[in-house]
């Protein structure tokens, strides 16, 4: 294999996005067209990457600043990347193929192909990156990208606010990854991933400070992954168009920093206080997005929030010192994820973007193809045998189930809720009579949507087979825990699956309305509340200082005053001999007063 087959699976989408942004614009067929041939040219050079055992594409010095900062331009080709490019650069091309037929006729539809060819090639690059400043680099320009592709339809107040909301949450969490970076940089004197794990007696050494930088590490991906508390950016971000909320919840964006803390386990590891902090992290967000879950009725705002859950889980198990397992069900999730939000998009077109599933009911006659699919991701999401979710999410309950009980039963409620919520889902919007006109009028899409949407769901159907036959049926797991965890999963998908039916069956209106569910913790009110005492009361009390204080006062009294001194002397400079004479004149008796009766 050539060295430059690993940088083309970078190059090819940057190019992309240049050509467009420079010379397409005006030609969306052709813009769409060249996008899509770009991610597939990556997705080829990636299944050439995935098939050599090379471990490092060729590599180049970018910076060299005396010796003390060395950052070299050099590509990591270890089995994690080689698998995890693969996976970015095959769902990102079925996600380019089913856009074909999802944003045919709208008219920033060349816009959106070049912000995507981009958001490729940052993700990407986050998956090559050899070291931390090049990792961090493109990691902003992933926020960047999905800034414009949450904000594709701009002219929506809704939107605006969501890509706002996306880039400013994930900023507070890459602020400290950041410091992180330095942190460790100061610490071992490198930002090679290769070099940092030999040096870590700089860190260990130091078992706070070393707390503190794995957590600092921690915060990007709390940002990037959408976890407590920074996770109330992720279900807004729904108002971009369908196929980016597949492209994001499957396996870019949200996975990046799943990825990340994967790529730098050797740190977090070392810090068993980090790892139980991450741990419990990943516990509270998987439970409370499923809890929100079941209260929700916008049919993508509910797989927004099972993305939360199931980032939970991965995060759980990193913290849970398995980035084996991790990975797995980020592997998984990608396909079943990707499936579920591509088929939701199939039904939105179909319903003219009808987003409620209580206006639709039925759907399972009128979109038959999309209805198996859909049911497919679904039965993976839920964890139900023997489809992909069922082996990866087992994974990571087992590993709880050995190493923390409180932490087992709270991710087995979370099954059980995953059950009720995405079974509610499928009943109400499936099952049924239709609910509106829209819903009694839809008809299957068009089949450049279709096909992915079947590639999908083969691989959510078998896509747990082969990678967990290679990485887990060899774990050392105890035998009563390899058959009292699944047998404990499958009895909560069975309690929460049948919940639902028994509550939605036939129902026309919500039955349940729980406030503080369906107002998702309120936590969006208190972040308002929040900004309205600490950033609006700083901006007043800024603008009443500047205007008043320095405006008025310092500024504008000074400059007022030196107006009046200019005004007064300007009496004096009058231009008339007379007045001239009177004012010398004047002068001469107050100079003989003050000689006279001073002295």
């Amino acid at each position: 294999m050539s060295s430059l087959v690993p940088w083309l699976i970078l190059i090819a989408p940057l190019v992309s996005a240049i050509v467009i942004t420079l010379f397409t614009l005006r030609w969306k067929a052709l813009s769409s067209t060249i996008s899509v041939v770009a991610v597939l040219v990556s997705f080829i050079c990636s299944c050439l990457v995935f098939a050599h055992s090379a471990s490092y594409a060729a590599q180049i010095t970018w910076i060299d600043v005396a010796g003390a900062l060395k950052v070299p331009m050099a590509l990591t080709l270890d089995a994690l990347s080689r698998t995890m490019v693969l996976l970015v650069s095959g769902v990102g091309a079925l996600i380019h193929i089913y856009s074909l037929g999802y944003m045919r006729d709208d008219q920033g539809k060349s816009r959106y192909f070049a912000a995507l060819s981009l958001f490729m090639f940052a993700m990407l690059g986050i998956v090559l990156a050899s070291n931390f400043v090049m990792l961090f680099i493109f990691w902003e320009l992933v926020g960047f990208t999905s800034y414009v592709l949450i904000g594709h339809w701009f002219y929506r107040d809704a939107a605006a606010d969501a890509a706002n909301k996306a880039f400013i949450t994930t900023r507070i969490g890459d602020f400290g990854f950041m410091i992180g970076i330095l942190m460790i940089w100061t610490s071992t004197g490198s930002i090679v991933f290769a070099e940092i794990a030999p040096r870590m007696s700089g860190l260990t050494s130091y078992p706070t400070f070393l707390m503190i930088v794995a957590l600092l590490i921690f915060c990007g991906a709390v940002g990037k992954s959408a976890q407590f508390p920074l996770h109330v950016w992720l279900p807004d971000a729904m108002e971009g168009p369908t196929p980016i909320s597949a492209l994001i919840h499957a396996a870019t964006m949200v996975a990046a920093g799943v990825y990340m803390l994967v790529r730098v386990a050797f740190i977090i590891q070392a810090s068993q206080t980090a790892l139980v902090i991450v741990a419990w992290i990943g516990t509270l967000t998987a439970v409370m997005a499923a809890l929100i879950a079941t209260q929700q009725d916008d049919i993508k705002r509910i797989l927004a929030y099972s993305t939360l859950s199931q980032l939970g889980y991965m995060i759980m198990a990193v913290g849970l010192a398995s980035s084996e397992a991790a990975m797995f069900h980020l592997f998984t999730h990608a396909f079943f994820k990707a499936l579920l939000f591509l088929a939701a998009g199939s039904v939105i077109v179909m319903l003219h973007h009808e987003q409620n599933i209580w206006k639709m009911g039925g759907l399972s006659k009128k979109l038959p193809i999309t209805f198996v699919t859909f049911g497919v991701g679904a039965l993976a999401l839920i964890g139900c045998p023997p489809f992909s979710g069922f082996f990866s999410k087992d994974a990571i309950l087992a590993l709880a189930y050995e190493h923390n009980t409180p932490i087992f039963a709270i991710a087995l409620f979370t099954a059980f809720l995953t059950a009720f919520y995405v079974i509610r889902m499928l009943v109400i919007a499936f099952f049924g009579n239709p609910r509106s006109d829209i819903a009694r009028e839809s008809r299957e899409s068009l089949p450049v949507m279709i096909m992915p949407l079947i590639l999908l769901a083969l691989l959510a159907m078998l896509g747990g087979f082969g990678f967990f036959a290679r990485n887990f049926l060899a774990l050392p797991v105890e035998n009563h825990i390899a058959s009292v965890v699944p047998a404990l999963a499958v009895i909560a998908l069975i309690a929460g699956s049948g919940l639902a039916v028994a509550i939605y069956r036939q129902q026309e209106t919500d039955p349940v309305d729980v406030k503080l569910l369906r107002h998702k913790f309120y936590f969006d009110e208190f972040y308002s509340w929040l900004i309205h005492w600490t950033q609006e009361l700083l901006a007043r009390v800024a603008a009443f200082v500047d205007r008043w204080i320095i405006d008025a006062g310092a500024v504008g009294g000074g400059s007022r005053g030196m107006w009046g001194v200019g005004a007064l002397l300007r009496l004096l400079q009058v231009g008339n001999l007379q007045g001239y004479a009177f004012l010398f004149g004047l002068g001469v008796v107050a100079l003989i007063y003050f000689a006279l009766f001073r002295s």
